[in-house]
C-alpha cells in the first residue's frame, strides 16, 4: 500500500473480491493483524524453512526503530533481509549490495554520454516524461537502444529493438543473458577489465564454506571469516566481520581490507584498496580455483524454474540441480576440515556455465534446454535465443561504456 500516511489502522483484505482490484480493505485490529502475521511466519517457517520468509524495511533515515526491529526480527527468525533498495519503488533495486554504495546514479542527461541504452521496467515516456527527450536525443549520435516490456509500450517505438518476454519472465531472460556474458566474458576468455572489476568491487573473490545438508549433499553455507582461523589469522580486532580471499600470488589466505571489520578498528583500512589488512601489501584476490583446487565436489543448487504458471511455461527440471565446483580443503580453528569454494565459483554453476568439469546440469551449448541457457529462456519466455545471446554480447562488449538505473520496477512497470 503505497501513500502509509494515510494508513491510520491496520487493515486486512476482504475474503470476497468485488473485482480485480477493488477487492478493498476492512478494520482490524492490531492484536489481530499481529496473530496473523506470526501465525503466517511460524506456518511457512515450519512447511518451507525460515530463510523463506524474507522481509523489507523503511530506509533508516525514515525511523531508525522501525528499520532495526524489523531487521532484529527477521535475523533472529533465521529470515532473509532485503534491502529498504529492493521494494522502496524510487530506488534502484539492490544497489548498495551490489556496489557497496548509496544509489550514486547519474542524471538524465547524461544518457547522453552512453552508446547503449536498455529501457528495462521503466516506459520512459510515460513514466519519465519530462526526461524522455533525452533518450530520443541520443539517437541521433548512433546509441543503441533497447526496450524490454511484455506488451508494446511508448518506449518500444523509441528504440531499435523491442524484446517481449511473456509477463512475469523477464527475470528468466536476464539470467540467460547472464549465461553468455559469463561464458563468453569471463570463461572462454578472460576479459581484463570484467575480472578487475569483480575483483576490486564485489565479494566474488571472497571464500564461502559448503555445508553438509541433511540430505548428504554439500551446499553454500556462509563466507569464511578470519574468526573462523588459526589465531583469528592475525586479525586482532573484529574478526569475525573480515571475510577471507586467497592471494592469487603466493597461494595464501587474507584477510583484504576492506570488510566491515575493518570499519570499526580505527586503521583506516575500510576502503577497497587491493591490500592485505594485516600486512598492508598488495595483493591480487583468485577470482576462482579452477586452476588450483583440492577437489572437484558436487554441491547442490534450488531450482524453481519449473513451477508451472497460468501465463507463461516452465521448463520441469529437479528441484535440486546439482553441480560441480572446484573446491579447497581448509582446516578450521576448532579442527574441523571444511571444503571451501568462491563466490565465483558459485555463481558460474549456478548460472549453469560450462567449464570443463562433466557437469551434467551445464550447458555445453546455447542450444541446450539446461537451467538459464538461451534456449532454456526460449522456451520460459518466449524471446528467441538470437535475440538473447546477440542482446547479451552487445550489452557486454559496450560494458566500458555508460548504463543507467533508478526507481525500481515495482514503481515504474505500471
Amino acid at each position: 500500500m503505497h501513500g502509509h500516511r494515510l494508513l491510520m489502522l491496520p487493515k486486512k483484505t476482504k475474503s470476497y473480491k468485488q473485482a480485480r482490484g477493488r477487492g478493498g480493505f476492512v478494520r482490524s485490529s492490531w492484536s489481530e493483524v499481529n496473530e496473523i502475521i506470526a501465525a503466517s511466519n511460524v506456518y511457512t517457517a515450519k512447511t518451507f524453512g525460515p530463510d523463506r520468509i524474507i522481509g523489507f524495511s523503511p530506509i533508516p533515515a525514515m525511523s531508525m526503530v522501525s528499520y532495526a526491529a524489523g531487521a532484529r526480527y527477521l535475523s533472529l527468525i533465521g529470515g532473509a533481509c532485503l534491502s529498504f533498495y529492493d521494494w522502496y519503488c524510487d530506488l534502484p533495486p539492490a544497489s548498495p549490495m551490489t556496489w557497496g554504495e548509496q544509489t550514486d546514479v547519474p542524471e538524465s542527461a547524461d544518457w547522453y554520454n552512453s552508446s547503449y541504452l536498455i529501457a528495462w521496467g521503466s516506459n520512459v515516456p510515460q513514466t519519465r516524461t519530462p526526461d524522455a527527450h533525452f533518450f530520443i536525443e541520443v539517437r541521433y549520435k548512433g546509441t543503441k537502444t533497447v526496450a524490454v516490456t511484455p506488451d508494446y509500450a511508448e518506449i518500444a517505438k523509441l528504440c531499435d529493438q523491442w524484446l517481449n518476454p511473456k509477463q512475469g519472465t523477464d527475470s528468466a531472460m536476464a539470467m540467460a543473458m547472464g549465461h553468455v556474458i559469463l561464458n563468453e566474458f569471463h570463461v572462454k576468455r578472460q576479459t581484463e577489465y570484467f575480472s578487475n572489476y569483480v575483483r576490486t568491487y564485489t565479494d566474488m573473490p571472497m571464500l564461502v564454506m559448503l555445508d553438509k545438508h541433511d540430505s548428504g549433499k554439500l551446499v553454500a553455507g556462509r563466507m569464511l571469516r578470519a574468526a573462523d582461523l588459526v589465531n583469528n589469522l592475525d586479525q586482532e580486532k573484529n574478526p569475525e566481520w573480515k571475510t577471507i580471499a586467497i592471494d592469487e600470488k603466493t597461494q595464501q589466505l587474507v584477510a583484504p581490507q576492506g570488510s566491515m571489520g575493518f570499519r570499526w578498528e580505527g586503521a583506516a583500512k575500510w576502503n577497497l584498496e587491493p591490500k592485505d589488512g594485516k600486512s598492508g601489501e598488495e595483493v591480487t584476490l583468485q577470482l576462482g580455483l579452477l586452476e588450483n583446487h583440492d577437489d572437484v565436489v558436487d554441491v547442490a543448487f534450488p531450482y524453481f524454474g519449473g513451477i508451472k504458471s497460468e501465463y507463461f511455461e516452465g521448463v520441469a527440471l529437479d528441484d535440486v540441480l546439482v553441480h560441480k565446483l572446484p573446491a579447497k580443503r581448509i582446516t578450521l580453528a576448532n579442527g574441523e576440515e571444511k571444503y571451501v569454494t568462491t563466490v565465483y565459483d558459485l555463481l558460474l554453476a549456478n548460472y549453469g556455465v560450462d567449464r570443463g568439469l562433466n557437469d551434467e546440469n551445464c550447458a555445453t551449448n546455447y542450444d541446450e534446454i539446461k537451467a538459464y541457457s538461451p534456449a532454456w529462456a526460449e522456451q520460459v519466455t518466449g524471446v528467441s535465443r538470437q535475440d538473447i545471446i546477440r542482446i547479451a554480447r552487445e550489452f557486454a562488449d559496450n560494458a566500458e561504456k555508460n548504463t543507467w538505473s533508478f526507481n525500481g520496477d515495482c514503481r515504474c512497470g505500471h
